[in-house]
């Protein structure tokens, strides 16, 4: 990905978005899809807090999933029928050609058919079997450590790495997710989260409460 996105690219207004997103997938849809992908993808945001805890807390405007820029093609190979839209800095690019993924991380899956959008790919920073922070390159762990499972196989990102990219706006929403998860996180998942947002997020306002913990 690089510093800025090139020119072109819709702006899409609140109301479409939300029409647009209205089919959105549920996890267990992608993960049927892509059952035997060798790429680590993982459900990601809202979702994966869910996964973790066992249960749907709140309605979900999207679904996100999250895999190694060099694993993209697996996924975009699996879905043939549908058209891949790259997004960044408010825009969409409709059917991205190459310079513009280069360019953006996020992608979202589009259904031609209907112009519906049923998830969001999140190409991510990687060395081999290293994944990288967006933001905080110094961050980098495998990703066998930083994937966990459900019951019935669904992969997810861990909590504390979800909570870590949530605290960035910290809408209102990612409070909730934070004030709900927290009291299911084992004092070692505090004590990295804590760790992790005094690197990345120094003065967050989360880091008293976990140290009341």
């Amino acid at each position: 990905m690089t510093d800025s996105v090139p020119p072109g690219g819709a702006v899409l207004d609140a109301d479409e978005l939300g029409a647009r997103w209205a089919e959105a997938w549920r996890p267990e849809q992608v993960a049927e899809r892509l059952g035997g992908v060798s790429a680590p993808w993982c459900v990601v945001a809202g979702w994966a807090l869910d996964l973790f805890r066992g249960g749907q807390s709140r309605l979900h405007g999207d679904l996100e999933i999250a895999v190694p820029a060099a694993g993209f093609a697996e996924i975009r190979d699996r879905l043939p029928e549908y058209v891949f839209d790259a997004v960044g800095s408010g825009r969409v690019w409709a059917s991205a050609g190459a310079e513009v993924l280069a360019a953006t991380h996020q992608t979202w899956v589009r259904d031609p058919s209907s112009g519906q959008f049923l998830f969001d790919v999140f190409r991510e920073p990687h060395e081999g079997g290293t994944w990288i922070c967006r933001r905080d390159e110094s961050l980098r762990l495998p990703y066998d450590a930083i994937i966990e499972r459900t019951a019935d196989g669904i992969p997810y990102l861990v909590p504390e790495l979800v909570l870590l990219f949530k605290a960035k706006e910290a809408r209102s929403k990612d409070h909730a997710d934070f004030d709900e998860v927290l009291p299911l996180l084992s004092q070692s998942r505090r004590d990295v989260l804590r760790g992790w947002l005094t690197r990345v997020h120094p003065g967050h306002p989360w880091l008293a409460e976990l140290a009341g913990q």
